[in-house]
C-alpha cells in the first residue's frame, strides 16, 4: 500500500490564509481562526511561521515570484509594443481573478491593521510593474523611431492605475464583478488613445 502524499504544512497554512481572505472579506484574519481553519493548534502555525507577517509575506512572495516571471515571458517572447502592455496588464488582472484572496493583499484591504512593511512590499510589485510598462513604451521609441507626445512614465502610470482600479472593483464587490469583464473592448479604446498620444 504507498503511504498518503505528505502536506506541506507551511503551503496547506497560506493555502488556508488565502481562502480565509476570500471567504470573509472585510474580516481580520486572527491567527487563531488560522489555526482552526488549518486544524492545528497556534503553536503548530508559529513553528512554521514566526508571526502573522510572514505569513502575509509567504502570499507576497507567491505573487511577486507569479507575476514577475510571467512578465518576463511577455518581455521575452513579445516585441510588439501595444500587444506587450496588453498582456502584461491582462495578467495582472487575471492572476487577481483566479486569486480573489490574494486580490485583497493586492488592493490593500487584508493589509489594513497588519505590519506597514507588508504595505511596503506590496507597493514594490507595483512600482515594479509600472517599471516594465515604461520600459515597454520606450522601447517603442526605439524600435520604431516614434514614441509619444506623453511621457512614457505619465503613461505607465494610467496602465497601472487601470489595472488596479479593476482589481479594486473586484474586491469592493465582493468578487463579483470580475476585473477581466470587459477589457477587451476596453483596451481596444485604450490603445487607440495610446497611438493618438
Amino acid at each position: 500500500m504507498a503511504a498518503s502524499p505528505k502536506i506541506n504544512r507551511r503551503e496547506h497554512i497560506l493555502q488556508s490564509l488565502a481562502t480565509m481572505l476570500e471567504t470573509n472579506p472585510g474580516q481580520r484574519i486572527t491567527t487563531a481562526k488560522l489555526a482552526a481553519e488549518v486544524g492545528v493548534s497556534e503553536a503548530a502555525l508559529y513553528r512554521h511561521f514566526p508571526s502573522k507577517a510572514r505569513m502575509f509575506e509567504g502570499l507576497i512572495d507567491f505573487i511577486e515570484e507569479s507575476l514577475l516571471s510571467r512578465i518576463n515571458l511577455i518581455m521575452d517572447e513579445e516585441k510588439d509594443t501595444m500587444k506587450r502592455c496588453q498582456l502584461l496588464l491582462q495578467l495582472l488582472l487575471i492572476f487577481s481573478e483566479r486569486n480573489p484572496g490574494i486580490s485583497r493583499i493586492l488592493n490593500g484591504d487584508a493589509l489594513l491593521g497588519e505590519n506597514e512593511r507588508l504595505r511596503s512590499r506590496v507597493n514594490q510589485i507595483f512600482s515594479k510593474i509600472e517599471t516594465h510598462l515604461k520600459q515597454i513604451l520606450r522601447e517603442k521609441t526605439l524600435r520604431e523611431g516614434k514614441g509619444f507626445k506623453l511621457d512614457e512614465a505619465i503613461l505607465a502610470n494610467l496602465l497601472l492605475a487601470v489595472a488596479e482600479g479593476r482589481i479594486a472593483q473586484f474586491v469592493r464587490s465582493d468578487f463579483k464583478l470580475k476585473p477581466t469583464k470587459h477589457f477587451d473592448q476596453q483596451w481596444i479604446f485604450i490603445q487607440q488613445q495610446l497611438l493618438q498620444s
